[in-house]
């Protein structure tokens, strides 16, 4: 009798451990012996969905591969998603239903920085893990929050270094001219760019800001032209850019102009908005993959997407020019899972960000974190436009800038 009931418990301590580790799964929302559920969210419709997209779809191809190869320890990624139309309302909004409603396990998502700094408060407060898409992210990314990680296209802290980088670098400029938006990214990316000119002996810098809504460029560039600079750095947005490079081309400014990643969204349209290709014989673009779009270092990605979405890889338009920068921070979201274990929490997840550093085949430079520094890619390469044919320039430029609390 005393040996069958020491039997019996033998086998119910087996059957409970058994059952422990799909019981430790559940004990965190959104995730289950078989399921992780993630919640996403970007511009999946309005004016500015062409920042989010595709971007999206980047994303969630890579997940997929990742499901046909078996998952995460057994685990298959399901994908909740929601349209934050690049609006803060609606993506604070989105966030919110993503954790309290469907109760993912994490959050990828954000391919609009001002949107998506409005979410840090909810998602500190609700202690869940945030990797934006897209977005630069610096005003939630700074300071650093556990629960926040972004820029996987590049953070604006580092736009303006890696372009000073390149001008002096490449170019060789000593004197450079520097126009940038009169709001907070373009005091971001200005503060990395003077922190940049510090390195180099003998460079100046001279500054004109402008508001994202001017209509004549002639004043700013007039005092730029008189400063008689080496180059001429663009950090504005692509409308005032497409201004400043008619003006340029227009008062006879014939040096090196360098339009950063955020003044280019549309290049044809940029060409067009100028009217003269003439205007295009001395222009360089920051880019933030690894390689000229479409060239064939990146050619996987675009088979790939077309394997996953034929009928809309047949339409014109896409995919849309940010697509590949979805899939660094998918690529991030299945590390650090991976490397939180079969038992994977929020907590392990963190953790495994904070030293985080992997080579993504993608962008131009490292996706690297620190515990100090939760952006993730800080380089850019840079590519000779004549306004039809794009030619990369050998090498990469990192900007230098480091947070200081």
């Amino acid at each position: 009798m005393k040996k069958k009931t020491k039997l019996s418990s033998l086998a119910l301590i087996a059957s409970l451990h058994l059952l422990l580790p799909s019981a430790q799964a559940q004990s965190e929302p959104g995730i289950t012996d078989k399921v992780i559920k993630i919640g996403m969210f970007s511009p999946m419709s309005g004016p500015a969905m062409a920042y989010g997209f595709d971007v999206i779809n980047g994303a969630r191809m890579w997940y997929d591969k990742i499901n046909r190869e078996g998952g995460i320890y057994g685990r298959k990624i399901e994908v909740v998603l929601e349209d934050d139309r690049c609006n803060a309302n609606d993506l604070v909004a989105a966030v919110k239903k993503l954790t309290e409603q469907d109760h993912v396990f994490l959050l990828n998502g954000g391919s609009c920085s001002v949107a998506v700094m409005g979410a840090r408060e909810y998602v500190e407060r609700a202690r869940i893990p945030l990797l934006m898409l897209n977005a630069s992210g610096d005003g939630a990314l700074y300071p650093p929050s556990p629960y926040l990680y972004g820029a996987f296209s590049i953070s604006q802290h580092a736009v303006g270094g890696s372009m000073v980088q390149f001008a002096a670098e490449h170019l060789k400029a000593k004197k450079i001219g520097y126009i940038n938006n009169d709001d907070a990214y373009g005091e971001w990316n200005l503060e990395s760019a003077k922190a940049q000119v510090k390195r180099f002996s003998g460079v100046d810098i001279q500054v004109q800001s402008v508001s994202p809504n001017i209509t004549d460029v002639t004043a700013p560039l007039l005092k730029i032209k008189a400063a008689n600079p080496d180059v001429l750095l663009l950090t504005a947005y692509a409308r005032p850019v497409g201004l400043i490079v008619k003006r340029a081309f227009e008062l006879g400014f014939n040096k090196p102009i360098v339009l950063a990643i955020n003044s280019t969204a549309d290049l044809k349209q940029l060409v067009d908005n100028v009217g003269n290709k003439d205007a295009f014989k001395n222009v360089y673009i920051q880019e933030v993959l690894a390689d000229v779009p479409g060239a064939p270092k990146l050619q996987w990605i675009y088979d790939m997407y077309k394997a996953a979405y034929p009928e809309l890889a047949a339409k014109s338009g896409h995919p849309q020019p940010y697509m590949p920068q979805g899939l660094p921070s998918a690529m991030a979201v299945v590390n650090a899972l991976k490397a939180a274990g079969p038992q994977p929490t929020r907590a392990k997840v963190i953790e495994a960000l904070a030293t985080m550093k992997f080579d993504s085949g993608v962008m131009a430079g490292p996706i690297e974190f620190s515990k100090q520094d939760h952006a993730a890619q800080k380089s850019a390469i840079y590519i000779k436009y004549d306004g039809t044919t794009m030619t990369r320039v050998p090498g990469s430029f990192k900007s230098s800038w480091t947070y200081q609390p």
